[in-house]
């Protein structure tokens, strides 16, 4: 059996975020890999940290989807029952064995077909009357445009493309001039999204007036206005001056909701009206132009054409998520791909560090690089807030660094660091940054731009916070000024830089982890290989939070001061880790 098989049939999940947020994300081959963060290949990635890298999977077999529990750390639950592998049907609820976590419901388009077509067929039957008898051939023509717009529902077509069919469709099953599709705004404001006449002919939108009193009528029923004849019909409608000026004796507003379902197991009669999705109005020169038939037909179709609309808006956004999704991938891959590599190459320093974004991008960083006269700089920086916008401003702050590379003194880099961003207040961000530089003989000169200060580990294996000077972050106060400050280290000095990510870590009754924890932790790790001893830290983070969700950035850069040639293999840390949390 291949590793992948490609999912032919439309399958797709709805996922449901802490915060209520929806979005639709098709399954398109087995095994589908669902956890926390992109390390590990998850096709679905959910941004909490309860939920396990390796949480669970979705796989195909005998034309059957079934769930299974990969490691997800609290259990993998259907519909409430913890499982290990299920078979799962339309409309299955997957969680994870957290509160306020994700929901994932289960959508099968086959099952949505099967029960859309059979539902129609049944309202088929109980149309009745003469003009259903007399006409046979126009009863399967009116069916066949109702179930092509059923196949809409599942549609991946261009959003327009779905909705201009739609139309057509309306237009067909009433037997209409023209129609047009009004959609709402954020304020409950319509505009004409798209203007269709018969045979599927386009119309521009401002050739038509549509019949704002029919539709004012309509929206204040809240259901469709039906009018046959207009010379029949309220003296309101008669009287409507576009009615009477384009001679129309024929209107049908249609006001389209979308229906919401709070929960899978509520009754039919438990759905209710949702959001105001717009409005489905066609027209015609000709009286008694919608028979008894097309009354019921029209009865059909209403709610066909709402879900068909609010279903054609979700894939539309999955489409803008996606692609949003997409270019925060390569600003991670950029990002992550600029953090230092190569830590074995310093001969007076071993270096170990690791950078785990609370988002898919972040706001912390670090760097190491030679200087000349066999020194070399290291830093730790956090900008203020996380995502793209933080992201944006440590790659900004990367690059002017570097410039330290060419000899440029550090002291006036800050300051021309701090009076552009100050400069430029619009970008509404800070950064607070530790920037020291080491020398063979253990001289470290350092500047602390607001960052928590480090914790030096002596020989002894006793824990101290020797960097007590420092100023304002970088971009946060005009008048800052910066200067540099010396700590002399021993052979075997361990620093231990990191970001708020460590230290306000929370744990389920939200207490942080604090800086005397990190200290009790750091005890006696004075030989401590930097590797191990990052990886241990990193545990005792994680075992104290139990999972629960975290915040902030994690970004942690262990130096060591050796003399040059001292160096043991344990000392060279064999890789860097960074990676995004989720």
């Amino acid at each position: 059996m291949p590793d992948t098989v490609p999912i032919v049939a439309e399958t797709v999940l709805e996922v449901v975020s802490p915060d209520g947020a929806r979005r639709f994300v098709r399954v398109t081959q087995s095994p589908f890999l669902i956890g926390r963060g992109t390390e590990t290949g998850n096709h679905l990635q959910l941004s909490d940290r309860r939920i396990s890298r390796n949480c669970a999977a979705m796989v195909m077999e005998a034309n059957k989807h079934y769930v299974e529990d990969r490691g997800q750390r609290r259990g993998l639950f259907v519909n409430g029952q913890k499982v290990e592998s299920r078979e799962l049907q339309h409309g299955d609820i997957i969680t994870f064995g957290v509160e306020d976590s994700y929901e994932i419901i289960y959508r099968s388009a086959a099952s949505a077909g099967e029960q859309s077509i059979p539902n129609l067929l049944t309202r088929m039957e109980h149309i009745t009357g003469s003009d259903v008898v007399a006409s046979a051939g126009a009863r399967l023509s009116k069916l066949d445009q109702l179930l092509a717009a059923t196949a809409l529902l599942h549609s991946q077509l261009p959003l327009d493309e779905v909705l201009g069919m739609m139309l057509d469709h309306a237009i067909s099953v009433m037997d209409a001039d023209r129609g047009l599709l009004l959609e709402s705004d954020d304020k409950a404001a319509l505009h004409v999204r798209l203007a269709r006449r018969s045979g599927g002919l386009r119309l521009p939108p401002e050739s038509l007036a549509p019949s704002q009193t029919a539709i004012q009528l309509a929206l204040r029923k809240r259901e469709a206005v039906i009018t046959e004849d207009l010379a029949q019909a309220e003296m309101d409608l008669q009287a409507a001056q576009s009615i009477v000026a384009q001679r129309l004796r024929a209107v049908v507003v249609i006001p389209l909701y979308a229906f919401s379902h709070a929960k899978t197991t509520e009754s039919v009669a438990n759905l209710k009206q949702g959001q105001f999705l717009g409005v489905l109005y066609l027209d015609s020169r000709r009286p008694a132009a919608f028979s008894k038939l097309d009354r019921q037909l029209l009865d059909a179709f209403t709610d066909q054409a709402a879900s068909i609309l609010d279903n054609a808006r979700l894939v539309a956004r999955e489409r803008e998520r996606q692609r949003l999704e997409a270019e925060i991938n390569i600003a991670r891959d950029i990002q992550q791909a600029l953090l230092p590599k190569n830590f074995g190459d310093y001969p007076h320093l071993a270096v170990a560090g690791c950078n785990f974004p609370c988002l898919s991008v972040g706001g912390d960083y670090f760097d190491v690089f030679p200087l000349e006269d066999r020194r070399t700089a290291f830093l730790i920086a956090d900008v203020s807030g996380k995502g793209l916008g933080a992201a944006l401003l440590t790659q900004l702050l990367q690059g002017a660094l570097s410039a330290l590379t060419l000899g440029t003194d550090p002291v006036r880099v800050f300051n021309h660091l701090n009076r552009f961003l100050c400069n430029h207040a619009e970008v509404g961000r800070y950064a607070t940054m530790f920037f020291g530089i080491l020398d063979e003989k253990g001289s470290l000169d350092y500047i602390n731009a607001g960052h928590p200060s480090p914790i030096l580990i002596r020989r002894n294996g006793c824990p101290e916070e020797a960097f007590t000077e420092g100023s304002f972050p970088v971009g946060l106060v005009p008048e800052a000024e910066y200067s540099t400050a010396c700590v002399k280290l021993d052979p075997g000095d361990t620093l231990v830089l990191f970001s708020d990510g460590v230290t306000e870590a929370m744990d389920p009754q939200e207490e942080l982890f604090g800086v005397p924890r990190l200290k009790q932790f750091l005890m006696g790790h004075n030989e401590t290989p930097l590797d191990e001893l990052q990886k241990l830290l990193l545990e005792s983070v994680e075992n104290f939070a139990r999972g629960a969700s975290q915040a902030d950035d994690l970004t942690l850069l262990l130096v060591r001061y050796r003399t040059a040639g001292a160096a043991t293999e344990a000392d060279l840390p064999r890789s860097i880790t960074s990676a995004s949390a989720g």
